[in-house]
């Protein structure tokens, strides 16, 4: 570990984070373990759930894994009660659940539209609603949530999921007016062309390397760089940092 992430320490604290069953969550959840956090993971993936859970343990913290619906505002209640019980307190809630339906709006059934809005915008204000009472009280407190840069563009195909993350964006920079006087701060992440889908061509991920001013795909360990810098920061609200290797640069 680097002598400046050294220093960044979160010993003592408790976190949350949804979708870390694997990808991007499971590799925030263990930057914030390594950084000295306690952490409670979730997904409605429990066998992957366990191993995440496993992994920060090894890591010398306590794990939670506690399967959870983002849908369900029961279910994530529980998740955060239960958090904060057994570990005693919570400091930083990171919503990351989502999932993509990739379809022209002419031909998208009306049912996978609703769903995506579900995951990805209804799962995060349900994380932030079921946090939010706890946070208040104790005066401090971090949220990040899981945007997109296509929740600012258009992609073809990918209207569901711009909308909602578009949303996420929103939602994010009202949460943070709201909840700013109680020293809680609600940043949101939007990554970019992190790690090349397994089903694209050689030449459409070259594409992708061409168009990024960083030429290269960005790997997970950016999105938990970020969220480490995130709830280090005090002074950082409202805002959506996107991590694209600079392709939003016109």
């Amino acid at each position: 570990m680097s002598p400046a992430l050294e220093a960044f320490r979160l010993d003592g604290r408790v976190a949350i984070v949804t979708g870390a069953s694997r990808g991007l969550g499971r590799s925030m959840a263990l930057a914030l373990a390594e950084a000295g956090a306690d952490v409670a993971v979730a997904a409605r993936s429990e066998g992957e759930l366990a191993e995440t859970a496993g992994a920060i343990e090894k890591l010398g913290r306590r794990a939670l894994a506690i399967p959870t619906d983002v849908t369900a505002y029961a279910q994530v209640a529980a998740l955060v009660e239960r958090t904060a019980t057994t570990m005693g307190r919570l400091d930083i809630v990171v919503n990351n659940s989502g999932i993509a339906a990739v379809m022209p709006v002419a031909e998208m059934p009306p049912e996978d539209f609703r769903r995506s809005v579900e995951v990805n915008l209804v799962g995060v204000f349900n994380g932030c609603r079921a946090a939010a009472a706890r946070l208040i009280a104790q005066k401090s407190g971090k949220i990040v949530n899981l945007a997109s840069v296509l929740g600012a563009a258009g992609l073809p195909g990918y209207a569901a999921y711009s909308a909602s993350k578009g949303g996420v964006i929103a939602l994010t920079r009202v949460m943070a007016k709201e909840l700013g006087r109680r020293s809680i701060t609600v940043n949101a992440i939007a990554p970019g062309p992190i790690l090349a889908p397994p089903d694209m061509s050689a030449e459409e991920s070259a594409a992708v390397v061409k168009s990024t001013p960083l030429g290269r795909w960005g790997g997970e360990d950016e999105i938990a760089k970020t969220v480490r810098f995130l709830v280090e920061s005090d002074f950082v609200t409202g805002e959506t940092i996107r991590v694209d290797g600079g392709r939003h640069v016109k």
